[in-house]
């Protein structure tokens, strides 16, 4: 019997690079930047690929004092914008060797439980997806990091604050309808109570400000295809000038929305333009397929994971919302000539 290999070591890693073993841990603790180069970063990299080198995480967590364990909080696993969320921080967070674990609020955007014993002693710090900030507080008495994603940036507690540009999205989504000359709308406004909804609404009602014969009418429902279907049939069958163009909250809105447009006997976009707003699968999924503004979930999660990580090591967190991007598909038209003002 063969006497098994010896694990290697950081001070095997330090002997091939030719460095220091304080540097090995700086750059394998991802601590290097401003105090290692970038060349002798990467020679200590494959120095420790090469040699098939891992970290002994567990030592390294004692020493200091942590998990390597970050909560994810969003308000419900059904959606896939907390999916892809959830992929882009865990992404990050196996280039540092943390884990994420994944926690659907019982109570959606309401109160979030403490699923833990003692979250304190099981994590080093908590990301939360669409959450109020006082829906946290069971775990903010953990007293532990918690970094905020797609909320409000005036709330309190927060150490870091990861936001999309929610309203320029919606500005974008009026600016295409108004230049196909719409000027009748009802907004589908999610019945969820959030930040991000708030954002959504008060920019479409900004939008046609000073806008002659532009009118818009709010209608809210609960993310629901059947829900948005019934709440756009009333809308439809509603005394008065029938709307040009629905404008959504999300893309589960916008598909009850054509739902509800085809079973009146209409089309879409030839009577009735549809947007969206996330661009998840269910945009191509459709027919036509919708107009909707494209949101980087992924890099959102990212750029989250990356947030916490610099809170624990002391450092500022990039700041900066994310930009979104229009993306125009076959749900929108020009108004046809009869609804022209």
């Amino acid at each position: 019997m063969t006497e098994q290999a010896a694990r290697p070591t950081s001070r095997d890693v330090a002997r091939v690079a030719g460095v220091s073993q304080a540097t090995v841990s700086l750059v394998l603790g991802g601590k290097w930047r401003g105090r290692v180069s970038e060349r002798t970063a990467g020679l200590v990299r494959d120095s420790a690929r090469d040699l098939g080198y891992r970290p002994n995480l567990a030592a390294r967590s004692l020493r200091l004092g942590r998990t390597r364990t970050a909560l994810l909080v969003v308000p419900a696993l059904t959606h896939e914008f907390f999916a892809r969320v959830y992929t882009g921080a865990a992404e990050v967070a196996a280039e540092h060797d943390f884990g994420v674990v994944l926690y659907p609020s019982p109570a959606g955007v309401g109160p979030a439980k403490d699923p833990f014993g003692s979250a304190r002693t099981a994590l080093d710090g908590v990301i939360a997806s669409s959450m109020a900030t006082d829906a946290l507080s069971a775990l903010r008495d953990a007293d532990l990091p918690l970094v905020m994603l797609d909320s409000d940036p005036a709330g309190p507690g927060a150490a870091a604050r990861v936001n999309l540009d929610i309203a320029d999205g919606m500005r974008q989504v009026m600016a295409h309808l108004l230049g196909l000359g719409h000027r009748r709308f009802a907004h589908l406004s999610s019945a969820v109570a959030s930040w991000t909804f708030d954002v959504r609404r008060d920019a479409v009602t900004r939008a046609v400000q000073g806008v002659p014969d532009a009118t818009v009418r709010t209608v809210p429902a609960p993310l629901e295809v059947d829900a948005a279907r019934r709440a756009v049939e009333r809308t439809l069958t509603a005394p008065g000038p029938r709307p040009t163009a629905l404008v959504c909250d999300g893309d589960i809105l916008a598909a009850g929305a054509c739902k509800a447009v085809r079973r009146l006997g209409l089309r879409v976009p030839e009577d009735i333009s549809v947007t969206g707003f996330d661009d998840l699968a269910l945009a191509t999924a459709v027919e036509p397929e919708l107009t909707t503004v494209r949101l980087p979930a992924e890099e959102v999660g990212a750029r989250g994971m990356s947030a916490l990580l610099a809170v624990l090591d002391g450092r500022g967190p990039e700041t900066g919302d994310l930009p979104v991007t229009l993306v125009p598909r076959g749900s929108t038209a020009p108004v046809a000539v009869a609804d022209r003002p």
